[in-house]
């Protein structure tokens, strides 16, 4: 009996058979990977978040923004086009978890950093449709009124995060509280959105 028909008729046999290629190759295209430095080393000025902007990522996940914005840009030249370089893996080496994301209802936001002021982000997250009247991306105006304190413990964040490798120093997490003070979370959320892609040049040379 052929060693295919003893698959077809046996299914423990099968289920292992398919078991083993896989991981196989799993490990293939896995274990290459994961020797690349560039998974490691932070591309250009890339740097660990600041506690506003760390508070800020907190608020992008919690209010789902990740659903409808990548942050990606594929190294495509229509993309490149809109959106500005390619993104390069040392760029993403302090996001925990990554936030890709699959589906773009809205626009790419990697390289979003200093394309708009402070203030039109402020105006875009509570009234939308006010400054691009086309826009289906809904309002955010309790952001304006929530302390950015209140989001989570961000020395206990960042202490987390230091474990993993992120270079904070301990003057970093302890003045963490005192430079959430005074703000919202709309103010935490935009200096994050001002922070996504920065390391890059919008203009760089491809």
């Amino acid at each position: 009996m052929s060693l295919h028909k003893k698959l077809e008729e046996n299914t423990g046999l099968l289920i292992f058979g398919i078991l083993v290629v896989s991981a196989i190759g799993g490990l293939v295209q896995i274990l290459p990977v994961l020797n690349q430095e560039s998974l490691e080393t932070p591309t250009g000025s890339t740097e660990p978040y600041s506690a506003v902007a760390l508070t800020g990522r907190d608020i992008y996940i919690r209010e789902g923004c990740s659903v409808c914005h990548t942050q990606q840009v594929r190294p495509l030249i229509a993309e490149v086009e809109r959106y500005g370089p390619y993104s390069r893996s040392g760029e993403f080496v302090y996001d925990r978890p990554f936030l890709w994301g699959s589906k773009r209802t809205g626009p790419d936001l990697h390289r979003l950093a200093g394309k708009y002021s402070d203030d039109w982000h402020r105006v875009h997250l509570l009234d939308p449709r006010s400054v691009v009247p086309e826009s289906i991306m809904p309002a955010y105006p309790w952001l304006e009124d929530a302390p950015a304190s209140g989001v989570g413990d961000i020395q206990k964040k960042m202490q987390v995060l230091q474990r993993l490798g992120h270079p904070y120093t301990q003057e970093q997490i302890e003045a963490a509280p005192q430079q959430l003070e005074g703000l919202t979370e709309l103010d935490a959320l935009v200096a994050y959105l001002q922070q996504l892609g920065i390391a890059v040049s919008r203009v760089e040379v491809l």
